[in-house]
């Protein structure tokens, strides 16, 4: 039998409008029909991205939140129905670690005040002396020194005030601590020891936990089973391994497609998989599948009017999804989704590549060509130009900034100008246009151009 059960788990909150007579106008729906459960000794990971429930899950197993509807079943006792008083004696044996380590310490107490706080409260140690005792032993054991029973919170550090956060979840001696994202607050070398130290005081005291967070890598790495979560449901639940191996939900392969690797060569060949929009408002979730709004394998049908149920594909591999059978086998394919550019950003290396090659390409009809490109500002290039094969020529700008154009083997020749105002060269060659840019009456002008016409003739048969 399961330690602990949850049951179409449903956790609402109404939406009140009005100045001198609230009434409700609609609800938030936190959490919407979860149902897991945990096994004694495991460790349950809850992941998914923000505002998607995981946090109201967590606290309404301890009813520090009230429950809609449904059922948390510890050790044979549904919680969901118990008196508030009955509830606070059944706290002793479920305790939570906050995500903010010094939010939850009340600053005007000393640390061994806040710790025997709880031990009065449910009657653990006969006087003060034995608990005192009892708090030095689990202070050691989270690695602090006796000294800071004298100190406040605000005179450690932020991995220390974490590890009397689970002090005083350990000085009452529980068989089920929720973990709210202990590390999320703390530096990466913080994080590793408290994770560190989470795992060895699971397996010396035989605890269970319930460990939500963002960070994949800090939930792979202590959890056993992982449940996923996406607005206010949970969509996949498999073993930890299982899991990271073959993702079987639409949200989870996206999911696992953000994590990044750090060998540059995996990381460009890899698939990454961009969901487009935002999440859905909670207060107004969309009909039948949470995710269809997003889903990159959506259909015409089911998708946007059934709800898929958390079904067992195999494995204690469960899923909800209509067509998971059929993304798997290939029938079904991922729908291409445009992602816009980041204004100001770098281009991405796809991006980059693209312009290589289309530059590549440039380069190598100039040189099929013969012709030397320059660069203009402010040019704009004609739609459907062709090049056309000839001698090479060069474009250059005058002193008083006209464009002149001159042969390889002539002088200079001014050019032509068409009747919209823009320079023209004569396809048939230089020699005419050098015999119209000579002045009239000048007797050397014949020499000129057949001079001009062999050179260029020349150039022409050696291209």
């Amino acid at each position: 039998m399961s330690l602990l059960e949850l049951n179409g788990v449903k956790v609402h909150f109404p939406v009140k409008k009005g100045v001198f007579f609230d009434r409700t106008i609609g609800h938030v729906y936190a959490v919407d029909g979860v149902s897991l459960s945990v096994e004694p000794g495991q460790t349950y990971g809850l992941v998914g991205e923000s505002g998607c429930g995981k946090t109201t899950l967590g606290r309404s197993i301890l009813r520090l939140v009230d429950i809609t509807e449904g059922e948390v079943v510890f050790d044979g006792t549904d919680l969901a129905k118990l008196p508030s008083e009955e509830m606070r004696r059944f706290r002793r044996r479920l305790q939570m670690v906050f995500q903010d380590p010094l939010g939850s310490l009340n600053p005007r107490q000393n640390i061994e005040s806040i710790l025997s706080e709880g031990m009065a409260a449910h009657g653990i140690g006969a006087d003060r002396e034995e608990r005192r005792t009892k708090i030095k032993e689990i202070l050691a054991r989270v690695g602090l020194p006796t000294n800071a029973l004298s100190r406040y919170p605000h005179e450690f550090s932020g991995g220390q005030r974490q590890r009397i956060g689970i002090a005083r979840a350990l000085v009452l001696e529980p068989d089920v601590i929720i973990c709210d994202e202990p590390v999320s607050a703390l530096d990466v070398s913080i994080q590793a020891q408290v994770i560190n130290l989470l795992e060895d005081i699971q397996k010396s005291m035989g605890l269970t936990y319930v460990v939500i967070a963002h960070d994949l890598a800090v939930v792979r790495h202590i959890s056993d089973v992982i449940g996923v979560m996406y607005l206010g449901s949970l969509v996949e639940e498999a073993d930890s391994d299982a899991l990271y191996a073959e993702p079987r939900h639409p949200y989870t392969k996206a999911l696992m497609s953000a994590v990044p690797v750090p060998d540059p060569e995996v990381e460009d060949s890899r698939e990454r998989i961009l969901l487009t929009g935002d999440l859905p408002s909670p207060a107004n979730p969309p009909a039948g599948c949470r995710f269809h709004t997003r889903c990159p394998w959506k259909q015409e049908t089911l998708c946007a009017t059934d709800r898929p149920e958390l079904k067992d594909v195999g494995g204690g591999h469960k899923v909800a999804c209509h067509w998971t059978a059929d993304i798997e086998a290939g029938r079904i394919q991922r729908a291409e989704q445009s992602v816009p550019a980041t204004l100001g950003g770098p281009p991405s290396r796809t991006h980059a590549a693209h312009e290589g090659a289309e530059a590549a390409a440039g380069a190598g009809d100039a040189a099929a060509t013969g012709a030397v490109a320059v660069p203009t500002v402010g040019a704009v290039p004609s739609i459907g130009a062709v090049p056309t094969a000839g001698p090479a020529t060069v474009t250059k700008t005058g002193p008083s900034g006209e464009p002149e154009v001159a042969s390889e083997a002539g002088p200079k020749s001014e050019p032509t100008t068409d009747p919209k105002g823009e320079a023209t060269t004569d396809p048939k060659g230089e020699a005419e246009g050098e015999a119209k840019a000579q002045p009239s009456g000048s007797g050397s002008g014949s020499d000129s151009s057949d001079s001009d016409s062999s050179g260029s003739s020349d150039s022409s048969g050696s291209s």
